[in-house]
């Protein structure tokens, strides 16, 4: 898949496409029905299937209170995007001059000129431009002026729940992290590198693997049975805390993995934790020892989870 960054930096090569716009986060089923719309077009008329998408997201240009936590940050979704059949993302930068362009002028420089496209789908609330005025009317009429054809796509539901990037964070949130993985397609996961950390677990017996989080809020938060993959040819069991570590005086959001029965150096690699069953919230203890003794039940129970899991599959 092809990343473009920014309008200045399409070639003539990128004209001619069928194309669908959105923030994408997450990448969950409503997502994928658009995707699988597009592709459908994409082999009717043998065109490159584009994804525009914008960098901040709008929300996050304006400065909205409560900013909801991001889904997915731009690595794990451009991943994604490639996994379901996009052919390029083309990734606007949201700033003053797109916040300010009228929806005729996005039309007209974005569709129109900059990548010609032949095929929009677009879902069925998409507003866009200067004080979200465009709409998919706007979409129709400027069609027939610019010779492209626009489909919208209902919203999907999943068992009489619509399916939304704002239901997936509300599971999320509540701990709820089968409902999470119906509405995404998929069990919910982060993605991050491995660095340094303090130590202190290597130093109690339990070594965790601190992941960066990239991201500026996190969309769950307590302690977790995870799997962990990227390191080798199979998922690692794992428990998983992501918080801030009231314990310890954290202040800061960290997302720290105890890989069960491993032992190697994976400073640097790239892993994807998958989180599979939240164990309990993240709390306060009175020292280290009570601390300690927690570590040792959250193993303990992550351990019969997976034993359990295995005595399914078998």
């Amino acid at each position: 898949m092809e990343l473009i960054r920014g309008l200045q930096n399409l070639k003539p090569r990128h004209r001619g496409c069928v194309a669908t716009i959105g923030n994408f986060d997450g990448v969950h089923l409503g997502h994928q029905a658009v995707l699988r719309q597009l592709g459908d077009h994409r082999q009717a008329l043998g065109l490159p299937a584009t994804v525009i998408t914008f960098e901040p997201q709008p929300l996050e240009y304006f400065g909205v209170l409560d900013l909801p936590p991001r889904l997915t940050t731009c690595r794990e979704k451009f991943a994604l995007l490639s996994e379901y059949g996009v052919d390029r993302v083309l990734c606007l930068r949201f700033g003053r001059a797109l916040a300010e362009m009228s929806a005729t002028a996005f039309i007209r420089t974005v569709l129109a000129d900059g990548l010609e496209v032949k095929h929009l789908v677009v879902g069925d609330d998409f507003r866009f431009g200067r004080g979200r005025v465009g709409d998919f009317t706007a979409l129709q009429v400027a069609g027939r002026q610019f010779g492209f054809h626009v489909e919208r796509t209902e919203t999907l539901d999943v068992d009489g729940e619509r399916v939304s990037s704002t239901n997936i964070r509300a599971a999320l949130r509540d701990g709820d992290l089968e409902h999470a993985a119906r509405l995404l397609g998929r069990p919910y996961e982060i993605v991050g590198k491995v660095a340094h950390g303090e130590k202190r677990g290597r130093n109690w017996g339990f070594p965790t693997a601190n992941i960066h989080l990239n991201r500026r809020k996190a969309a769950l938060t307590g302690v977790y049975t995870v799997e962990v993959r990227g390191i080798g040819t199979e998922p690692i069991a794992g428990v998983a805390n992501l918080g801030n570590r009231p314990t310890v005086g954290g202040v800061r959001t960290l997302l720290e993995v105890h890989l069960l029965d491993f032992d190697r150096d994976i400073y640097g690699r790239w892993v994807s934790v998958r989180f599979l069953t939240k164990l309990r919230e993240e709390r306060k203890f009175e020292n280290f020892g009570a601390l300690k003794v927690q570590i040792e039940r959250d193993v303990l129970r992550a351990r019969d989870y997976f034993k359990a899991q295995l005595a399914k599959c078998s």
